[in-house]
């Protein structure tokens, strides 16, 4: 089933929230709607979010479980040691080049060709703001999934168009609102926490040290709490009024943000897949409604 749809109808977007190795649930989830046909006119993803989201794109069904599980003890994937070495605790040229031009190709030509629009979040640490960057060349625009995925304290910051960017999180973890903007009405969204998670405040001693010369960006991080928080509410919100339709772990995942087994990434990715199978049904029936509650036809 394709929502792809006309400029004159309602446009699909699938909103991706990160979260580390929570994203494999995530993967779990986008493999599951690559297996029944589903697709979007959008797609915009935040850190993990848009790692996963950009095989989605590509169609690309269980390439990231597999390179995952495959390299995550190797140490050129992520460790401190390559922290310590490069100043990236992944490093750029394994990751983000070797990986999918060499080792497990990332098919480049699929994406280019897809008619879905594709976004990633990235923080923008001079200007403490989101910056919401549409890709429409993955090889060319790499650095942009580099940035957004970019942890801050033990990432550098990646220069692109002019910016200095960092991890999407710390500005917009899950950006369904401006997505709504960006005229995506009918939007699907994958979290990766449970419901009624909200957010602590963060210790901003370490970036008051670390980013001095980027005082909006410190800015931004002492209030991230706060927006994460308000959009949990407005998801909620916008869920009951079934304006939106919402996947989400009923508990609490078991993995550490930067865990190292693969046997960890396979079992938080089969929750998602799970939780897809069972959502699955009502996710396609909620796809065909148009606003007044019409069913369209699949197309």
């Amino acid at each position: 089933m394709s929502s792809n749809r006309n400029d004159d109808m309602i446009k699909t977007g699938l909103v991706l929230e990160g979260g580390g190795m929570r994203g494999m649930y995530t993967d779990g989830i986008l493999d599951v709607f690559m297996d029944h046909g589903i697709s979007f006119d959008g797609v915009i993803g935040v850190s993990a979010g848009a790692i996963h989201g950009s095989s989605f794109v590509s169609g690309q069904k269980g390439r990231n479980i597999r390179y995952y599980k495959k390299y995550i003890r190797d140490n050129r994937f992520i460790s401190m040691k390559n922290l310590i070495k490069t100043g990236d605790i992944a490093e750029v040229q394994f990751c983000y080049h070797d990986l999918p031009e060499k080792l497990d190709l990332y098919d480049y030509d699929a994406f280019n060709r897809s008619k879905t629009e594709f976004y990633a979040v990235c923080s923008n640490v001079e200007t403490g703001q989101p910056e919401y960057i549409r890709i429409t060349d993955m090889k060319g625009q790499i650095d942009v999934i580099r940035a957004s995925a970019s942890l801050p304290y033990v990432s550098r910051l990646v220069e692109y168009d002019g910016m200095k960017l960092l991890d999407g999180g710390c500005t917009d973890s899950i950006p369904l609102m401006e997505f709504r903007k960006m005229g995506f009405s009918k939007n699907a969204v994958i979290l990766t926490r449970p419901k009624g998670y909200r957010k602590e405040p963060e210790q901003l001693a370490m970036a008051k040290i670390r980013y001095r010369k980027y005082p909006a960006f410190v800015e931004a991080l002492s209030h991230r709490h706060e927006r994460y928080n308000e959009t949990v509410e407005q998801i909620e919100q916008l869920e009951k009024a079934g304006e939106i339709f919402v996947l989400r772990p009923d508990k609490p995942l078991e993995i550490g943000r930067l865990e190292r087994s693969p046997e960890k990434l396979q079992q938080v990715y089969e929750i998602g897949r799970r939780d897809a199978l069972m959502k699955l049904r009502d996710l396609k029936y909620w796809l065909q409604q148009d606003e007044a509650g019409t069913k369209q036809p699949l197309q």
